[in-house]
């Protein structure tokens, strides 16, 4: 049987017009997924593939999976790392990982969306592109940036790209991690706060933090009880960083203004999420990475990964 490649994933149909993948093409059959596959029915579809093209962590491929592809010969990942793949199971079976690590460019993506969220918080946009869309008018006033507060919960190499944004829309910075320092966070621009301090004090907080056993729930019912009653929240960075049923709980009973959140626990987000029917939730499909240019990287870095290592 020829050598069978599957790109998974590929939700937006950019796969093969991002890359050239002709010379992949020329030795091997590729197809790919555009649709997201379940983990009960991914051992089926995928059993007759030899390499595996995966997006980032859109797929997991834990132990099981691995064990169950007897063909089996190659994963490409991007990113530098995929959390959510057993690399211990794939070198036991002697699978090389290899990584695309994407462009320059997919360092700002997340960041330009989450000032798109916190603009669209701030002057309340959907709600207002809604009204008009329906023959509407203004509805209720937003509100400015100047003079406001932003508390940064993490300020590694994602966080502190939001400093020098902030401090043009004549914001304050207040920042906090486990491990950041006064000295620190004032050599990036921000002042340093404790975690109840940058909640109580913040009008906006966005989150920048890498999940860890160490970060996972970090932000929980305390938390968001010392926020302001106007302020909002802004996730770009792990749906699990953030404890989820308090955050549903503040959000249902208006104890923060909004939240706008690009990641989730299990995504696609499911239909019938509880998340959805919130009137004060803005949700975006984990869209921090995804654009042309990274997507782009991430394509041609796996055919190149593919090119040096087929038969």
């Amino acid at each position: 049987m020829p050598y069978r490649i599957a790109v998974l994933d590929d939700w937006q149909r950019n796969a093969l017009l991002l890359a050239d993948w002709s010379a992949v093409q020329a030795r091997a059959d590729v197809v790919v997924f555009h649709d997201h596959m379940q983990d009960d029915e991914a051992a089926q579809r995928l059993r007759d593939f030899d390499a595996l093209c995966l997006m980032r962590e859109r797929m997991a491929m834990p132990r099981a999976l691995i064990e169950a592809l007897p063909r089996l010969k190659l994963l490409c990942t991007t990113g530098p790392r995929h959390r959510t793949l057993d690399y211990d199971a794939a070198a036991e079976r002697g699978i090389p990982v290899l990584a695309a690590a994407g462009t320059e460019d997919g360092n700002s993506s997340t960041i330009e969306l989450a000032w798109g969220l916190i603009l669209s918080l701030a002057r309340r946009l959907p709600d207002e592109v809604q009204t008009m869309r329906s023959g509407g008018w203004q509805t209720r006033p937003g509100r400015v940036l100047r003079g406001k507060t932003i508390g940064l919960v993490g300020l590694g190499r994602q966080g502190k790209q939001m400093v020098p944004v902030a401090q043009a829309f004549g914001m304050k910075v207040l920042a906090w991690s486990t491990n950041l320092t006064p000295e620190d966070a004032a050599a990036a621009g921000a002042e340093y706060a404790t975690k109840e301090e940058l909640f109580s004090r913040s009008d906006v907080v966005s989150l920048h933090l890498v999940l860890s056993q160490r970060s996972r729930g970090i932000i929980g019912r305390d938390d968001l009880q010392r926020m302001k009653p106007d302020a909002v929240l802004v996730n770009t960075a792990r749906a699990a960083l953030v404890d989820g049923d308090a955050l549903y709980e503040h959000l249902s009973q208006s104890r923060i203004a909004g939240v706008a959140i690009d990641v989730f626990e299990q995504e696609p987000l499911a239909a019938d999420h509880r998340l959805r029917a919130l009137p004060n939730v803005i949700l975006t499909p984990h869209l921090g990475y995804a654009t042309q240019e990274q997507l782009a990287g991430f394509y041609r870095g796996t055919v190149a990964n593919l090119l040096a290592h087929l038969p």
